[in-house]
């Protein structure tokens, strides 16, 4: 496979700027910005616009400043996001980067519920064949970390998955487990954790969705166990870029996330945050280092499609935290949410 378009001029001028932290009790070095995949796997995914070309740019321009934390899943274009993940891994063959995939939820439901059940969302035999799948399409043997796409605490002591991960790594398939906890519920894994078997949690944890910090992050400390700050953006609004006028295809996912239920207070809250950005910073700058100003917080994994947008995001991840008086002015903007259809 050739390397994708543009790597060598970008290997040859760009520099390493993001910070690395360690990832819980694995102890791997990852950057404090990663790299999420979700807007890679195309259409089908639920996010128009952007091409595989400009993706491999992109991509590669985060290598070459020194991301090596990459979060995929199958479900981002049934395989195609690994895939093309797969593809920077053999452009870059001297560079270790870490791959994190996501199990699909055998139902087809994100995020599940407290009706849902395990055996008709993560069986064991379910769980065996995505993760088959995922080293395929990675390219790998061994599959650096395998997470649960979609979570209830009420399967945490169930004997099914814990068996079922626990033959994967005996058998070297997989190197570490983590659960992604569904849209506004921190608590909604906290049990599983406890069961010693899982060494990541991702979550949303961004300006408005503070409360991780209440519970989850003082767990996640007690246990070593890493953070993967996901949706450090809002899916959005906190580049700035939504306005009353934005429209997107009615596949779309952010058609239905920036719906009338939604948008309106989102737009109230943006323009509120705008007026206390600081000369010489751009509010996703601002919004990026909220995140990693939380040394709890292993990476945050914001999508991205246009090199300029990696590049803007890499230099947040210098280590350079925000003042303290700016952190206790945003504190101000949290906001609790209860999941709601349109915010799945």
């Amino acid at each position: 496979m050739s390397a994708p378009a543009g790597s060598a001029g970008d290997r040859a001028s760009a520099k390493p700027v993001t910070d690395h932290r360690s990832l819980g009790r694995l102890g791997w070095q990852v950057s404090a910005v990663g790299y999420g995949m979700w807007s890679l796997g195309g259409d089908v995914s639920g996010w128009t616009g952007g091409s595989d070309d400009e993706n491999r740019v992109a991509l590669q321009e985060a290598v070459s400043l020194g991301c090596n934390f990459f979060d995929t899943a199958w479900i981002y274009g049934r395989g195609h996001s690994e895939s093309l993940l797969g593809e920077l891994r053999r452009a870059n063959p001297t560079r270790k980067l870490y791959c994190a995939t996501k199990l699909p939820p055998k139902d087809r439901h994100w995020p599940s519920t407290r009706q849902s059940k395990l055996e008709d969302v993560f069986p064991p035999d379910h769980i065996k064949e995505y993760t088959e799948k995922s080293l395929k399409n990675l390219g790998v043997d061994c599959i650096d970390l395998l997470q649960f796409h979609v979570w209830e605490d009420a399967w945490a002591n169930d004997t099914r998955w814990q068996r079922a991960i626990g033959d994967l790594k005996s058998q070297g398939l997989i190197a570490g487990v983590g659960v992604s906890v569904n849209r506004w519920e921190p608590w909604n894994g906290m049990a599983t954790l406890r069961t010693g078997l899982i060494d990541t949690v991702q979550v949303i944890y961004n300006i408005f969705d503070q409360a991780p910090e209440d519970k989850l992050f003082p767990l996640c400390k007690e246990r070593s166990i890493g953070i993967i700050a996901r949706v450090p953006f809002d899916e959005g609004s906190l580049t700035g870029a939504l306005t009353a006028a934005s429209k997107w295809p009615k596949e779309d996912f952010r058609a239905t996330y920036f719906g009338p239920e939604n948008r309106p207070e989102t737009l109230r809250r943006i323009e509120a945050l705008k007026k206390i950005v600081p000369q010489g910073m751009t509010l996703p700058e601002m919004a990026l280092r909220f995140i990693l100003s939380n040394p709890l917080v292993a990476t945050a994994i914001p999508g991205m499609r246009k090199p300029s947008h990696v590049r803007a995001n890499m230099a947040a991840g210098d280590g350079v935290p925000l003042p303290a008086a700016l952190m206790q002015e945003l504190r101000k903007h949290r906001w609790d949410r209860e999941p709601a259809p349109w915010s799945d």
